[in-house]
């Protein structure tokens, strides 16, 4: 019997083959803790009796949710987080870096056919490079902290085919919203998702990145693409025999496969107040809009940008409307900035801020008030997650948002 993608991962980890169901402890290769969560586990480490980190190199602490501080208490995160990192001789913190889900592959941490913990549900981004990672809670991180190891239950796979090539005005941020909404929100719920197909084969690793981000929003443990050239261009390696390996077999066992023809997909949102709630744009055209989002770990990254400034170049954000754009990273924010794709932006009245979650966990401006309504490109949309409770979401790649900052109202980009 043939394997799936995440099994070859975790049968290379633990020594010996496995199948969904199986309760395994894998050697953890790395982990992710960033700024909202470290007093917690920095709290339960030193409660559960540990002394010493497993392998402080393997720990990566991020601030980047309450960068720059925007509350009171913000700043006792930042304090508890660096006493830690001094205590326990941890030397991978970013402090105003970016994005951890951005930094954590950007930043080489993480590396095909790795496996890799993080105190956030998006960790499942690391998939766009052939890792397994997943998002667990601060009492497991303080466990790994401790021991190097986790304990998990080898996923199903739904394995998604995709061939063909998307239309000018689509983006992978509307390939996977269109997933979540077939699957639904539970739809994949501690499940694999395996990627395939031309579609998938030739795009970025950057858009991979979007895909693998949001697999999370149908319930998967993780989301998983084969490394492949681009991948070793990125993370900068040469791939071995284990990592070109990792590619699911003809006869492995799927739970299910899911297929696509790329030319059927069109720009999709994310409506209020549901992941799931998938509409057209073309039936939602006309809708006002009070604010557009250009940013977050979904779709912050430069291929983000310049899709938003092409089709903002020369053009205004409409009246009454505030564009507000967030690069995922510094080191992309300074691409940008070379590439004059922050001109471009700036001129057509976009708000640039300095990388980080910023406004898609509402910590930092641009939150809405009620009634209000924003077009964003972050991965959620639920009730307060922007502002009050009042406010309404629609999710959308970067294109479509950029449109619909022009527009005033929710449009379908051009192709």
């Amino acid at each position: 019997m043939g394997e799936t993608v995440i099994e070859k991962i975790i049968r290379n980890n633990v020594g010996h083959t496995v199948k969904p169901g199986d309760i395994v402890t894998v050697n953890v290769d790395r982990v992710m803790i960033h700024d909202i969560f470290i007093p917690f586990v920095a709290e339960k480490f030193e409660e559960m009796g540990f002394k010493k980190l497993w392998d402080p190199d393997k720990v990566v602490l991020i601030y980047d949710h309450l960068v720059p501080a925007s509350q009171q208490d913000d700043t006792r995160h930042f304090h508890v987080g660096d006493a830690f990192a001094a205590k326990y001789g941890m030397k991978n913190v970013h402090r105003s870096d970016g994005i951890c889900h951005q930094l954590m592959t950007e930043a080489g941490y993480v590396k095909p056919g790795n496996i890799v913990f993080g105190t956030d549900s998006h960790t499942t981004t690391y998939g766009c490079v052939g890792a397994f990672s997943s998002g667990i809670g601060y009492t497991e991180m303080a466990s790994i902290l401790g021991t190097g190891t986790m304990w998990i239950k080898v996923p199903e796979t739904i394995k998604v085919v995709i061939d063909g090539e998307l239309p000018e005005n689509v983006m992978s941020k509307d390939i996977i919203l269109r997933l979540i909404g077939d699957l639904r929100a539970d739809g994949a719920t501690y499940r694999a998702l395996e990627f395939s197909g031309s579609t998938i084969e030739n795009m970025s690793v950057a858009s991979r990145m979007t895909m693998a981000n949001m697999a999370i929003e149908a319930g998967a443990k993780c989301a998983l693409f084969t490394p492949d050239e681009k991948t070793a261009e990125y993370c900068e390696i040469e791939l071995n025999d284990y990592q070109k390996s990792l590619k699911g077999d003809e006869d492995a066992k799927y739970l299910r496969t899911i297929t696509y023809r790329a030319e059927d997909f069109v720009p999709v949102m994310a409506c209020p107040s549901q992941v799931d709630k998938i509409r057209d744009t073309s039936v939602l055209e006309g809708t006002p809009i009070d604010q557009v989002f250009i940013g977050s770990c979904t779709n912050g990254r430069l291929e983000d940008l310049q899709a938003a400034a092409e089709v903002l170049k020369g053009k205004k954000v409409a009246d009454y409307v505030k564009l507000i754009v967030t690069p995922a990273s510094r080191k992309i924010y300074l691409q940008a900035s070379k590439m004059g794709i922050l001109d471009t932006l700036a001129e057509a009245g976009a708000m640039i801020t300095h990388p980080g979650c910023g406004l898609c966990c509402g910590r930092a401006g641009g939150i809405l008030s009620d009634g209000e309504r924003v077009v964003a490109t972050n991965n959620r949309n639920f009730l307060g997650r922007m502002g009050t409770s009042k406010v309404e979401i629609y999710l959308a790649s970067p294109k479509t948002a950029a449109a619909c900052a022009v527009a005033g109202k929710i449009v379908t980009p051009e192709v």
